[in-house]
């Protein structure tokens, strides 16, 4: 019979092999280490009152092409019963080309967030967004972001819109959305997300789009 050690080594290099194979192919699905549950909270986007525990969140690692040209490796951090329906479609965004400008975990949840703008991002602990047409900034209720349930794709080539306005200066020229340019949301990256039943805030009835969101409910 072989011994305990033996089995649970065999088991380490199973794991070990698992992932590596997840690694090499730009895929996979894993739990919040805890380096990456520190990081999270340090950069405020968890904290107690959160609609969501850290346990449910998963990392999802994904190949995204860049406007360099180049493939890339992105994590984001989204609940996990929208994982593995995520992960099919960042791979259909991948075969398809479409670029992704900042895909990085760091750049969201690093030292220094948010730097670069243009982010694809998707858990923060935060309520929704208030229409561009609006004073405020915020709704009051809690974001599909909150539950780890939305995705924000290259939000600078995909603003948030209202009345012909945007809060993002660098996002101003991407408004006329009949000029299409690189990372701007085209029929088949809204197909992606609507075959695993997503919504697209580019749809939403009047004058405010946020052309940027896609979440499991499309609100």
């Amino acid at each position: 019979m072989k011994s305990i050690a033996t089995l649970a080594l065999a088991a380490v290099v199973s794991v070990t092999a698992a992932t590596t194979h997840a690694a090499n192919h730009g895929t996979g699905i894993a739990r919040l280490t805890p380096a990456q549950r520190h990081a999270i909270k340090a950069a405020g986007e968890w904290h107690r009152g959160c609609p969501v525990w850290m346990s449910q969140l998963r990392v999802l690692s994904y190949r995204y092409h860049g406007f360099d040209k180049e493939t890339h490796i992105g994590q984001i951090v989204v609940n996990e019963r929208v994982a593995h329906p995520l992960a099919k479609v960042f791979a259909k965004l991948y075969r398809m080309r479409f670029p992704i400008r900042d895909g990085a975990f760091s750049s969201v949840y690093g030292p220094h967030p948010w730097k670069s703008g243009d982010v694809t991002a998707s858990f923060e602990c935060r309520n929704a967004g208030a229409s561009p047409c609006s004073s405020s900034t915020t709704t009051h209720h809690w974001s599909n972001h909150a539950f780890g349930e939305a995705v924000d794709l290259d939000p600078r080539e995909n603003p948030y819109v209202g009345c012909g306005m945007t809060r993002d200066k660098t996002a101003r020229s991407y408004r006329n959305r009949s000029w299409h340019r690189p990372g701007m949301v085209t029929p088949a990256v809204r197909a992606a997300f609507a075959s695993i039943g997503w919504g697209w805030g580019g749809s939403w009835f009047g004058s405010t789009k946020d052309y940027m969101h896609f979440s499991v409910n499309g609100h």
